[in-house]
């Protein structure tokens, strides 16, 4: 079965929000929604998110979650403003507590009940979303706890894998690993080649696309990812992520965004 899936792409964090339902019920999940925060005034604004409400309505939708991937470290989570305003539930990994207490010890602020997320989800757990299945695979590498959701013929990825021309999402920061980055993306070039993957950021690549991209295939991905494709040994995979993890500046956002998002995009 195949998803309706909407994109709404955020050009201060690159990010993409997905609103993703089912077309026989219009049950909806909307997957890593994201906050307007300004770094320079500490403003917030819900203009992004509200986007995406007008979306949900405009086509009828019965919001039944709101799913994160992981504790963005680039973009604060609108998960909990969402919640405030539909009262629909959020998911999460089951490992965010490891990275609730990383940060919260980094920052020096109390670790958050794991509550704060309604639901905390195992590797291989499965749910409705009206006649479709979601079911959540455990993809860690960029942070122990990311995961995937597969929505009938539609993975997303989160900062797992990113489009075939721009390869794969760093794995330096605490918890992350790239050994256990490459396994998890095994893990998703094993899906049927058909299978749609919508990935959770786009950036250009230096050459060959003038556009931003956010949905790409299994097959083209196991064929052509740039850090992954033709079969790369695991060896050379951790030795390139590794050397170019250390070039990488941190995220621009990193505080903010973690401070938030370890408690569901909560500023309270």
């Amino acid at each position: 079965m195949s998803p309706t899936v909407q994109a709404f792409f955020h050009d201060g964090t690159n990010t993409v929000t997905y609103l993703v339902s089912d077309p026989a019920t219009g049950d909806a999940a909307i997957i890593d929604p994201v906050l307007d925060y300004d770094a320079a005034t500490e403003a917030i604004s819900t203009t992004a998110m509200d986007k995406v409400i007008a979306a949900l309505r405009g086509h009828d939708l019965n919001l039944k979650w709101i799913l994160d991937t992981h504790a963005h470290a680039d973009h604060l989570s609108a998960a909990d403003r969402l919640r405030s305003e539909t009262g629909a539930p959020i998911g999460v990994g089951r490992r965010i507590v490891e990275v609730q207490e990383t940060f919260a010890q980094r920052f020096d602020q109390p670790t958050p009940e794991p509550d704060v997320f309604d639901r905390r989800f195992d590797d291989g757990e499965r749910f409705d979303l009206g006649e479709l299945e979601v079911e959540v695979m455990h993809t860690p590498g960029h942070t122990p706890a990311c995961v995937s959701y597969r929505i009938g013929d539609a993975v997303f990825v989160g900062d797992t894998l990113f489009m075939p021309d721009f390869g794969t999402a760093r794995a330096d920061f605490p918890g992350g690993d790239a050994t256990t980055l490459y396994r998890s993306i095994q893990r998703l070039l094993a899906l049927p080649g058909e299978t749609r993957v919508f990935v959770g950021h786009d950036y250009l690549p230096k050459e060959g696309r003038d556009h931003f991209a956010w949905e790409t295939t299994i097959a083209a991905e196991r064929d052509g990812n740039i850090h992954v494709g033709g079969g790369k040994l695991e060896a050379d995979f951790v030795a390139m992520r590794s050397a170019r993890d250390a070039t990488l500046p941190p995220p621009k956002l990193l505080e903010p965004a973690l401070r938030a998002n370890i408690k569901a995009g909560s500023l309270d």
